[in-house]
């Protein structure tokens, strides 16, 4: 956690499975209901096609693959969170499929504590730290660091094709 955040943060939670996770809502520029998602061949295996979002073709992952979850039939809760990603000082909007948002949380920055180190079953580097809301721990994520810059080229290409 870096110094220049001391101050109470905005984050969105949602939920994957029986998992919450939260992402800072500077980084999610909307959400959207599900829509019919257009396969893309030879995508990466956790990038569910591409949607029409107002002109601009948006690529949207499959947060349950990406995550390693098992994946599941959508569902009435299932939507999209549209998130701005910067990749090597290049924002780039990228559709995520969440099983349900949650709401938006204000967090001091003196409650997070930091992830565990062993035993994860996600990769830990791109988990900011963890709360504890009711029964439940929610991971704050680093979205930055979800997707390495091989992967967000892929992306970005795919959106660029289809445009």
């Amino acid at each position: 956690m870096s110094s220049e955040t001391l101050s109470i943060q905005s984050y969105l939670t949602f939920r994957l499975g029986d998992e919450y996770f939260a992402a800072s809502v500077a980084q999610v520029s909307e959400i959207l209901e599900l829509s019919r998602i257009t396969k893309v061949p030879r995508s990466p295996h956790f990038m569910r096609g591409v949607i029409n979002l107002r002109g601009n073709v948006l690529p949207v992952i499959d947060t349950r693959i990406k995550f390693g979850f098992d994946k599941i039939e959508d569902n009435v809760n299932t939507c999209i969170m549209v998130l701005n990603v910067e990749i090597e000082n290049q924002t780039i909007s990228i559709g995520a499929l969440v099983d349900a948002v949650q709401e938006v949380i204000e967090i001091d920055p003196s409650t997070i504590q930091q992830p565990p180190s062993i035993g994860a079953k996600y990769k830990t580097e791109f988990i900011e730290g963890m709360i504890q809301m009711n029964e439940h721990f929610i991971m704050l994520l680093n979205l930055n660091l979800v997707f390495n810059t091989e992967e967000m080229s892929i992306l970005q290409h795919v959106a660029e094709e289809k445009n």
